[in-house]
């Protein structure tokens, strides 16, 4: 994504309880001269802000203009992770464009290749394996809290429907009031008038 030199950029990732994060990115400065961006921004960095959904802060942090930051929700929820460059120009003179990748992984952890090649096979397959173990359990805490927010919604709209049906239940019954009362003066005026 584009940002402007000194603009706060956030994200909002849902993350599970007790779960690893991990975000890679790479800022990219806007050259007027050359007139693209250039592969890298010396002497820039990135603050990077992450805060949980009761809004505590996890994690906050100067970084280069390329780096890896990870941390571990401990709330299931939003939670927001915003970024921001170290430029210290003023807000009229900061008028370059950067250009942010950004790669956010969620409850994995990659496999690294020349650990597994540098171990014999017996033990390759059991680091693929424990790999693999890992993945089921982090796919089991996403359906866990799939179906505690599933459960909460359902619970909301339950609640939302029960009002509905008592609101109009009060509202006939008011109706129905308004109508005994607007017969009985009408029929009081009537026989105070001696139209009856």
């Amino acid at each position: 994504f584009h940002s402007g030199e000194r603009e706060e950029k956030c994200i909002i990732e849902d993350i599970p309880t007790d779960t690893l994060v991990i975000g890679n990115y790479k800022v990219q400065r806007w050259d007027t001269y050359k007139q693209e961006f250039l592969e890298s921004a010396p002497g820039l960095g990135m603050f990077v802000t992450v805060s949980s959904p009761s809004a505590e802060v996890l994690l906050s942090k100067l970084y280069g203009p390329q780096g890896t930051f990870s941390f571990t929700s401990y709330l299931s929820g939003e939670h927001i992770i915003c970024l921001q460059s170290n430029s210290t120009r003023f807000i009229a003179f900061a008028g370059s464009k950067l250009r942010i990748h950004l790669d956010i992984r969620v409850g994995e952890h990659f496999l690294d290749e020349s650990v597994v090649q540098a171990k014999d096979k017996v033990n390759a397959v059991n680091f693929r394996l424990e790999h693999l173990i890992e993945q089921i359990h982090h796919i089991s805490k996403e359906q866990n809290y799939e179906r505690e927010r599933e459960e909460k919604f359902r619970k909301t709209s339950e609640e939302t429907n029960s009002n509905i049906l008592w609101w109009a239940v009060v509202q006939t019954l008011i109706l129905i009031s308004i109508g005994v009362w607007q017969m009985k003066s009408l029929r009081d005026f009537f026989i105070s008038k001696k139209l009856v």
